[in-house]
């Protein structure tokens, strides 16, 4: 079998159940063989018993393959799409503080405005900008405000979601069943 190549990175989205446990058991299941998750976001999709998890995760073509056979699984997990090589729109969200003392200020402005930041939070020394893009819109921006001094910052992962028309993923209908009288009754807070 061929490895597709050495290792690259991959965008991975994950439908799971929304339920405690699930992303502990997800990233169980990669510590447990070693690959290293470089970014992971998680939240709710339209329907709330789901979740949408995005990976980015670096290995070749066969340990991805073993990795989405993994992930297939568990129980929890609904669909896996590996969306590296899919038309995809991807996103990344980063607050950055960086220094604004007077002879800096105009320059940090300048920057901010070419990369479309938003600043967010202003102190006497510094400013919070906020960016989104893809990795390589945000790695520019930190190049041109390094010199001028980045405090901190901070990265929420990426985000993506494939180009054109999708299926929304379906939930299975659980047949329910009618109550007889051998079923408890619920009791209210209130009763």
């Amino acid at each position: 079998m061929q490895n597709g190549g050495g290792p690259r990175k991959h965008t991975i989205g994950v439908h799971v159940e929304n339920k405690f446990g699930v992303l502990s058991r997800v990233a169980g299941l990669f510590s447990a063989r070693g690959y290293n998750i470089e970014s992971l976001s998680v939240g709710e999709t339209l329907d709330p018993t789901v979740s949408r998890m995005t990976l980015v995760v670096r290995g070749d073509e066969f340990v991805i393959e073993q990795v989405t056979k993994q992930l297939h699984k568990l129980v929890d997990v609904i669909k896996v799409t590996d969306l590296t090589d899919e038309s995809h729109v991807e996103r990344e969200l980063v607050l950055i503080r960086v220094n604004a003392e007077p002879q800096n200020r105009a320059e940090v402005l300048r920057v901010a405005d070419i990369f479309r930041a938003k600043v967010v939070d202003v102190t006497p020394v510094s400013y919070v900008l906020e960016a989104t893009g893809d990795e390589g819109k945000l790695e520019a921006l930190l190049e041109l405000l390094r010199p001028l001094g980045v405090q901190e910052l901070v990265r929420t992962g990426k985000v993506a979601i494939a180009r054109g028309p999708k299926t929304r993923v379906k939930r299975a209908e659980v047949p329910r069943r009618a109550r007889g009288p051998e079923d408890p009754t619920v009791v209210g807070f209130a009763d």
